[in-house]
């Protein structure tokens, strides 16, 4: 039997924290719209039954088919295994591999009972190699065995917004009960890739784990061969079984952008992942108009400045050919007369294409503006807006 680490109200309430952000964790604000893409599906050519193109940076929808679709995810499950076994635990705890997770077959590490191996090791034994018995000596490792760490995994999805999934396993092994959708595994994968230890290993073409007792060292190659064909590639997972088909969540980074794409029961997974991310740099990008905790510097000769900060960043994803088209907003909540207390919210800053609202960010007063004879404040920010 493998000792608990922690008790079962502890991990829930570890797993919200992380959720939220606290303890360092990433976190990310979730829409309840769908966002079906910049195209039609029709047009990019892929084999994939369902799939997403995904901006890491927006999280905004580049490319949608059947994303929202519930699909077995095979092992792309791994992705959440990982996050877990990363957040929850040490790297360099001492797992004593039980009978349970040595008896998982299908794609494995070949773990027999007894053998003593770090858990960083074994999250990279499920990350490379696919290794299903690893992933259930993580989730025991963790929660003290797989049902209960399965239960973390199924809240740490709902936390990030992965709200049509539903794991009964650590590893992606088939079960009608066991599914997800594109957009659910481009979130996770969102997720995994501002954890720097995750990163590094999904990056990882080739490696090897290194056992404690019995003392050795095991060779392993990635199965994402976009490693090698892709030269932007970060990783991240693949998945086969008969149910899912051919699956794989590939994420790239260039020139500075990073953006994942999922594609699920793909016959050509490599080429309709690489087809995606290749149109997500070509034609579309990122603006960034403002981060969280700018400040506004709204002023005229002669007049004393008022300056209002944004609230949250203040980014949209695009068709570069509709970058001319975009428009600059404010959006008032309360009239422009002064005076104004610091902190008060004076309106929304906006970006809108085609009279449509692509997103937006409140705007609070930095400091206490004073009444100044003839200023109208609704006017100079108008102004700034349109860059006089």
């Amino acid at each position: 039997m493998m000792r608990r680490k922690w008790t079962q109200a502890w991990l829930c309430v570890l797993i919200a924290m992380i959720g939220l952000g606290i303890n360092g964790g990433p976190v990310f604000a979730q829409t309840e719209e769908i966002n079906h893409g910049l195209i039609a599906s029709h047009s990019i050519n892929i084999s994939a039954d369902a799939a997403i193109l995904m901006d890491a940076a927006t999280g905004e929808t580049l490319y949608d088919k059947n994303a929202h679709k519930q699909r077995p995810p095979a092992s792309t499950t791994k992705i959440l295994t990982a996050i877990l076994g990363l957040e929850l635990g040490g790297p360099d705890e001492l797992v004593v591999v039980s009978e349970k997770a040595a008896a998982v077959g299908e794609s494995t590490i070949h773990l027999d009972p007894g053998e003593k191996i770090l858990l960083y090791e074994l999250i990279t034994g499920a990350m490379v190699k696919s290794g299903n018995d690893a992933c259930v000596a993580i989730g025991e490792q963790i929660a003290g065995n797989e049902e209960d760490f399965v239960r973390l995994m199924n809240q740490k999805a709902f936390l990030i917004g992965a709200r049509n999934t539903h794991f009964v396993n650590t590893n992606g092994l088939p079960n009608k009960n066991h599914y997800s959708t594109a957009y659910d595994l481009a979130l996770m994968a969102r997720y995994g890739l501002q954890l720097p230890a995750f990163t590094s290993i999904t990056r990882l073409k080739e490696t090897e784990i290194h056992f404690i007792e019995p003392d050795f060292f095991m060779n392993l190659r990635n199965t994402n061969k976009l490693l090698w064909n892709y030269p932007y590639t970060d990783g991240v997972k693949t998945g086969t079984t008969t149910a899912a088909g051919k699956c794989l969540v590939a994420a790239a980074t260039k020139d500075g952008r990073q953006l994942i794409a999922v594609v699920l029961h793909a016959p050509n997974r490599f080429g309709d992942a690489q087809k995606l991310l290749e149109w997500g740099f070509s034609e579309t990008e990122t603006l960034n108009f403002a981060q969280a905790g700018d400040v506004v510097d709204v002023s005229r000769e002669g007049s004393e400045p008022v300056k209002a900060f944004v609230q949250q960043p203040l980014q949209v994803s695009i068709l570069k050919k509709d970058k001319e088209k975009i428009e600059k907003r404010i959006q008032w909540t309360r009239d422009s007369r002064l005076p104004m207390d610091g902190g008060e919210e004076i309106g929304v800053y906006e970006v809108w294409l085609n009279e449509k609202k692509l997103d937006s960010t409140p705007l609070y007063v930095e400091s206490r503006a004073k009444i100044i004879d003839g200023w109208d404040l609704k006017g100079r920010l108008s102004n700034l807006l349109e860059g006089k």
